[in-house]
């Protein structure tokens, strides 16, 4: 079978690789599509090397089918189309053992700790699949990962229904919390540079602005009557974004930092002081996330299809990170695995 093979920064090869069959409490899966996310890009650019190592199977946002089931699993069956999980935890650490575990201590992710989706066939622990309903389209079911990002995010803040959100980012992690927190009844506002992407939030009845054409923070003034945001989510990973995140903010107000800054930033501390605000870190999701995402997207009430800017043969995947990596009209870019298993 066919998997893409990391082999240094920038440099992906597509090669053929014996399939493993399932152990005991195993699974085979048959990937049908992995979605590339910013994570993945990092590799590609040579980043996480100290992690991911050479000869590296990288992926983590996916969908398939089950192809074969090892001994002792009885809650999966062949045929059946699922998505995974893609986070092993030890059991053992204060997180985990604090009902914790999406910020285990001793965290396997698979895609990067150990091998992950860009494969045609994945043999994985069955306590990882999560089983998806038959009528979703199995592209549309890639994203239900991002989708548990944001679930997780915006239960993190306890975004209620009437309160006011400010998004500032509009990748597709951005988008996502502002479509789960306007489902939950919030007034919400994307910031975002970026004409494509603005139209991209438009188009799922997400209200974007250009904050180097728009006084966000007056405009938000303007909104609430001079109180500020209940809400702000921090996914641009920029120093302006962090600076917007925090003006906005009402009294009490909450700051979600959600982006990955690879390099410490500037804070208004003042600003925390004078308004008593709130900052939550936001990792990953819980399994309860990975349910929520599924129905959401099994629903129709986050329409990811809008996302999916491109999708490439396997063949492609060079040209598949290149487009994610250039931005300017790509939003979300799928690896099609569908006859790279045959």
């Amino acid at each position: 079978m066919k998997a893409v093979v990391y082999r240094g920064a920038r440099r992906f090869v597509v090669e053929e690789r014996p399939v493993d069959a399932p152990g005991p409490g195993e699974v085979r899966i048959a990937v049908a599509y992995t979605g590339i996310c910013g994570t993945d890009l990092h590799i590609f650019h040579g980043d996480m090397d100290a992690r991911v190592g050479d000869a590296a199977v990288i992926g983590h946002e996916m969908s398939g089918r089950i192809a074969e089931v090892g001994e002792g699993v009885s809650a999966h069956r062949v045929g059946q189309p699922v998505t995974v999980m893609p986070t092993r935890v030890c059991r053992r650490c204060v997180a985990c053992r604090r009902g914790q575990s999406h910020v285990c201590h001793a965290m396997n992710f698979l895609g990067i700790d150990s091998p992950g989706a860009m494969q045609a066939s994945w043999t994985i622990p069955a306590d990882l699949v999560l089983p998806l309903p038959h009528d979703l389209p199995l592209d549309r079911a890639a994203l239900v990962e991002p989708v548990a990002v944001a679930v997780h995010d915006v239960r993190r803040a306890s975004v209620g229904a009437g309160e006011h959100v400010v998004v500032v980012g509009g990748g597709p992690v951005g988008v996502l919390i502002a479509t789960v927190a306007q489902g939950r009844g919030a007034r919400v506002l994307l910031v975002e540079p970026d004409p494509f992407r603005r139209s991209v939030a438009a188009g799922v009845g997400i209200d974007a602005v250009d904050p180097g054409a728009t006084d966000v923070v007056a405009l938000v003034d303007e909104r609430t009557a001079g109180a500020g945001a209940d809400v702000a989510f921090e996914v641009s990973g920029s120093a302006g974004g962090v600076g917007t995140a925090v003006a906005v903010l009402t009294t009490r107000g909450r700051l979600v930092l959600v982006a990955i800054h690879p390099q410490p930033r500037p804070v208004d501390l003042h600003r925390f002081f004078w308004r008593e605000l709130d900052l939550l870190g936001a990792r990953l999701y819980q399994r309860e996330d990975m349910a929520e995402a599924v129905r959401l997207v099994a629903s129709g009430a986050v329409p990811v299809q809008r996302l999916i800017s491109r999708v490439e043969p396997v063949a492609a995947v060079d040209a598949a990170f290149a487009a994610l990596e250039q931005g300017g009209g790509v939003m979300k870019v799928l690896l099609d695995w569908r006859e790279a298993g045959r």
